[in-house]
């Protein structure tokens, strides 16, 4: 794509470019899609950094330095990953970026590979702004629908390579509304032990599976907190369940799987050893994920300015939301110095993960545009 195409066309071009790549995760393989837009950001000046964190896995590193050293640059995350398909059939191509009364299908087309496109035309377009001003980053990641993978790893294996930034930007679907944080999650693998014996003498064994379904009796009603003001109520899901490996014999081992969302007034600590408490010492737990809920102080004053810039985009009034899902920006704030952070993509919430996932193309339009001035509010 040249630098003189039309702007509407270059973001749907490259939305629909990076819709191509099969990104699904699992079993997860960014390595085409990120050399692609690795080669793509190279040619539009930004200097660039690919890292690998396992078999065709991998993160990008891109940044153009300002003139203005003394204000630190603003920053856009993003993930390539994403979910599987699922069972049901596609009426569109989940890879084919087709648009059908103005919508753009594909798998990531709300989460997140239109965001992504946008920041990155929209970096474009105001690469002379940026050069001159304070510079910008983008932090482009693989693994974050099994836990932030690749964000880990970029803070663990590239850390030198990464800025202290001023503000960050996560292009996660909000149909273009600015929102100031979202929950934590705490998964926790419950493994409970048992004794086998034959299924026609199952009182000389102990079953893994009861004493499971016990310790979840326990949990089912558990509350692992006070309410937030702004992220309510945190909740816990039993997910998955296994045990047994035949019919006929008493299981001596079963596990479960439990997800906890919770907000920056809980500690996942205390939950884990409250938790622990309620289902007894028959169960062993291991934690999975670990992800800290994030919140932007509403007042801040570049808050304020983004709420400023994406009013005249929506009918009602702003005002401070959240979202439940986690973002790589649990993992990334604190080593970028914990800058204020806004969650805000063209992507609509209620498509991510469905079948026959799109993007509103009006609202790629308008995410490219309102990226833009941002970008320019910030230099």
């Amino acid at each position: 794509m040249q630098a003189d195409v039309n702007p509407d066309d270059e973001v749907i071009a490259l939305t629909r470019a990076l819709l191509r790549f099969d990104t699904i995760n699992p079993p997860g393989d960014e390595s085409l899609c990120m050399a692609f837009l690795a080669d793509y950001l190279q040619q539009q000046g930004f200097n660039v950094h690919l890292q690998q964190f396992g078999d065709r896995r991998f993160n990008l590193l891109a940044r153009i330095d300002g003139r203005r050293p003394e204000r630190a640059p603003l920053a856009f995350t993003g993930h390539l990953d994403t979910v599987p398909l699922g069972n049901a059939e596609w009426r569109f191509g989940a890879f084919d970026g087709e648009i059908v009364d103005g919508r753009l299908y594909g798998r990531g087309a709300s989460d997140m590979k239109a965001a992504i496109a946008a920041f990155i035309v929209a970096c474009r377009q105001q690469r002379s702004a940026i050069a001159a001003g304070c510079g910008v980053v983008l932090l482009l990641t693989g693994g974050e629908e099994t836990g932030c993978d690749g964000a880990r790893a970029l803070i663990a294996e590239a850390r030198e390579h990464l800025p202290k930034i001023g503000a960050l930007i996560v292009g996660e679907p909000t149909a273009n509304y600015p929102v100031v944080g979202h929950k934590g999650a705490l998964w926790l693998r419950c493994e409970t032990r048992g004794k086998t014996a034959h299924g026609a003498m199952p009182e000389l064994g102990i079953n893994a599976i009861y004493l499971a379904a016990e310790a979840i009796g326990k949990i089912r009603h558990f509350e692992p907190g006070a309410p937030h003001p702004l992220m309510k109520r945190p909740t816990l899901n039993v997910g998955t369940i296994d045990g047994g490996l035949n019919i006929n014999s008493v299981p001596d081992r079963s596990r479960f799987d439990v997800d906890i969302r919770t907000a920056p007034n809980l500690r996942h600590d205390e939950i884990r050893q409250r938790l622990t408490t309620a289902m007894g010492d028959t169960v062993t737990i291991t934690t999975l994920v670990d992800l800290p809920s994030i919140l932007t102080e509403p007042r801040n004053a570049w808050v304020r300015q983004v709420f400023a810039r994406c009013a005249p985009l929506h009918d009602a009034p702003l005002e401070p939301r959240v979202v439940p899902y986690f973002t790589d920006a649990s993992v990334l704030l604190d080593t970028l110095g914990s800058p204020p952070c806004i969650i805000l993509g063209p992507g609509e919430p209620a498509m991510a993960h469905q079948t026959d996932e799109y993007c509103a193309v009006d609202k790629l339009r308008q995410a490219v545009v309102l990226y833009g001035q941002l970008i320019s509010d910030w230099g």
